[in-house]
């Protein structure tokens, strides 16, 4: 057990439990924990809400420390570039106030700055390919062509619908019922704003052929845009459908020598076939699901895509214009052994000394789920490997299939 707080959602909402139940007369499994033995099936999902309020990693882990001497946390500052004594990393340089400063390194250096900023730092210092650090005029500490290739995410798409009951969140939409939700929030930690609202769905196979559920549903008693933009003005509900696996890779790189520029991100969404394939069929089975008996007394009519929209060609034009990034960008420097690997095992990074990269970055693939969990598995594994509290283990080469 450790210090992130995990706990199950209320899922009290009579459309959720229509999800629920409507998921197993489509003939799919019940499974009573989704991140238990059997990942299967539908279910409610866990959440890190404490005390209704989100419980995040600088809660569970930050503020508890705080106060001790030996952590010091700067805030508003840009790290610039990891300075190297050949090619050992001895410190960091950062920007702060207009002015350059630097913080030097008794042991080694440790970048968490996630699937975007880890890479791009790699090669503002130095590491990367070096064709294209030598195009920038970056000296070269380190050739690995691997840093910023690999780039992975998780795409998802929205399949809403009226609702025929007044049962959904759409009154708590209204700005006049929002001072009352908040205050009884404020006051109590409990009612409508001390949920997230997704708090059931599914983990389900796209095919046959796959040897675990390649897919993951959120549903949402409520239609509207993560944003909170496009509303739909009535009570609806939908479901989120993202694909677990995509094949298509992308790549994070530099425009310049500039680290207040910001890279070139190009994700390649749905460029490979399998990966559209994929994700019409999660709107069919989404499709199949929601029109179950369970739904019978709530569903109305479907929004988005439209249920005159049954062709490929169709759904993928659907998703070419509303899907959306999950943010689950990762895979970017890449752990394992190979051409285009970026750290080990135990994350340090190939071909320099004193330099870790702990953060999504370090995926070889994307993990079958949501990615604030295994990040932190991650950190708390590596953090015993770095204090010597776990035997180092040796490099493994990337698993590219499932297994």
């Amino acid at each position: 057990e450790g210090p992130l707080y995990v706990g199950r959602s209320q899922a009290d909402n009579p459309l959720v439990r229509a999800w629920l139940d409507a998921g197993v007369e489509a003939g799919f499994d019940a499974t009573p924990d989704l991140n238990g033995e059997r990942q299967e099936g539908i279910s409610i999902f866990d959440c890190t809400i404490k005390s209704g309020r989100r419980f995040s990693a600088a809660q569970a882990y930050l503020h508890p420390i705080s106060g001790r001497s030996n952590l010091e946390v700067i805030k508003k500052a840009l790290a610039t570039r990891i300075i190297f004594d050949g090619s050992k990393a001895t410190g960091v340089e950062y920007g702060l106030n207009g002015r350059l400063h630097t913080i030097m390194a008794k042991k080694e250096v440790i970048l968490c700055g996630g699937a975007i900023n880890s890479p791009q730092l790699l090669m503002l210092s130095g590491i990367g390919d070096a064709n294209d650090l030598s195009g920038l005029n970056i000296p070269v500490v380190c050739h690995l062509p691997g840093v910023g290739q690999n780039l992975q995410d998780h795409l998802e798409i929205y399949i809403q619908y009226s609702c025929s009951k007044p049962v959904s969140l759409y009154p708590a939409l209204k700005w006049f019922n929002q001072p009352a939700i908040g205050l009884n929030w404020l006051l109590t930690s409990k009612g409508l704003g001390a949920s997230n609202h997704f708090e059931a769905g599914a983990f389900l196979k796209s095919s046959s052929s796959v040897n675990y559920p390649d897919l993951q549903f959120h549903f949402l008693p409520v239609a509207m845009n993560y944003d909170g933009k496009q509303k739909y003005d009535g009570h609806g509900f939908q479901v989120h459908v993202g694909p677990m696996k995509p094949v298509s890779r992308g790549s994070v790189s530099l425009r310049s020598s500039d680290p207040r520029e910001t890279p070139r991100i190009q994700f390649n969404y749905n460029t490979e076939a399998d990966d559209r394939s994929v994700m019409r069929r999660g709107i069919r089975l989404a499709r199949e699901i929601v029109s179950q008996q369970a739904f019978d007394n709530y569903r109305d009519r479907e929004l988005k895509p439209g249920s005159e929209i049954t062709s490929d060609n169709g759904l993928d034009e659907f998703i070419r214009q509303h899907s959306e990034s999950a943010y689950h960008p990762s895979c970017t420097c890449s752990m394992g052994v190979g051409e285009l690997a970026v750290v080990d095992a135990a994350a340090r990074v190939h071909g320099v000394q004193s330099l870790r990269v702990i953060d999504a970055s370090i995926m070889p693939d994307i993990t079958n789920g949501n990615l604030n969990a295994p990040v932190i598995m991650m950190a708390e594994k590596l953090s015993d490997v770095i204090l010597g509290k776990e035997p180092l283990q040796e490099p493994v080469q990337p698993k590219k299939t499932y297994d």
